[in-house]
């Protein structure tokens, strides 16, 4: 039975999804949209804002130290003042809070990429993003996560799923690689010469690499 509802879920296209959802929408939905990084932002909000207005979340608990943190914020700060975007876009920073991730990763420090340390970090952040878009009144949230192809989107949309469900706020299903949507990242980093980071923030994920 579990071998078979892990099929029945691999089977499903978020990104269709995703697309079927903004199309039916009467007016541009107001997103929430959780924010890893700037590259991984750019793709997504070309790709969002041509049906939605967004509010950008940076909350991202995971990255040490804090000026690794702060560069990462500036660069997706410079990235909504140069790139042209079809639709609104507003910036909202979270607290950044190291000693919240910190809490539970230290014990998962041996765990591997996509491992527990991975997937409560991916919870914690998505949970934060639930919050954020009560208090922002926004119709949906989503996440730019699953615009790399290091993620499981599988994963990251059943957290959100899960923390949809919890808060009372719609998740926007997503799969952003999709459609050349990670390449379409590196191009427009490129353009943009944004500081692409070879680790995801935490200091668990850099050792490793």
């Amino acid at each position: 039975m579990e071998s078979g509802c892990r099929t029945l879920m691999q089977k499903r296209n978020y990104q269709r999804e995703m697309e079927q959802i903004l199309d039916a929408a009467a007016n541009p939905p107001h997103i929430l949209l959780h924010a890893c990084c700037a590259p991984c932002s750019s793709a997504v909000l070309e790709r969002l804002t041509e049906y939605a207005n967004i509010t950008l979340f940076f909350y991202n608990p995971n990255i040490l130290p804090e000026e690794e943190y702060r560069f990462r914020l500036e660069e997706l700060r410079r990235l909504l003042r140069e790139m042209p975007l079809a639709g609104r876009v507003e910036l909202l920073e979270g607290a950044y809070e190291p000693q919240r991730f910190l809490a539970f990763a230290k014990a998962l420090a041996q765990e591997p990429e996509r491992g527990e340390r991975c997937r409560q970090c991916i919870r914690l952040r998505l949970e934060m993003a639930a919050k954020a878009a009560l208090e922002v009144g926004a119709d949906y949230f989503a996440t730019t996560l699953t615009v790399s192809p290091h993620k499981d989107a599988q994963y990251i949309n059943a957290a959100g799923f899960a923390a949809a469900q919890a808060y009372g706020i719609p998740w926007l299903p997503s799969d952003f690689k999709k459609k050349e949507g990670y390449k379409r990242s590196i191009q427009l980093s490129q353009e943009y010469h944004l500081y692409r980071q070879n680790y995801c923030g935490c200091p668990f994920s850099k050792q490793e690499n």
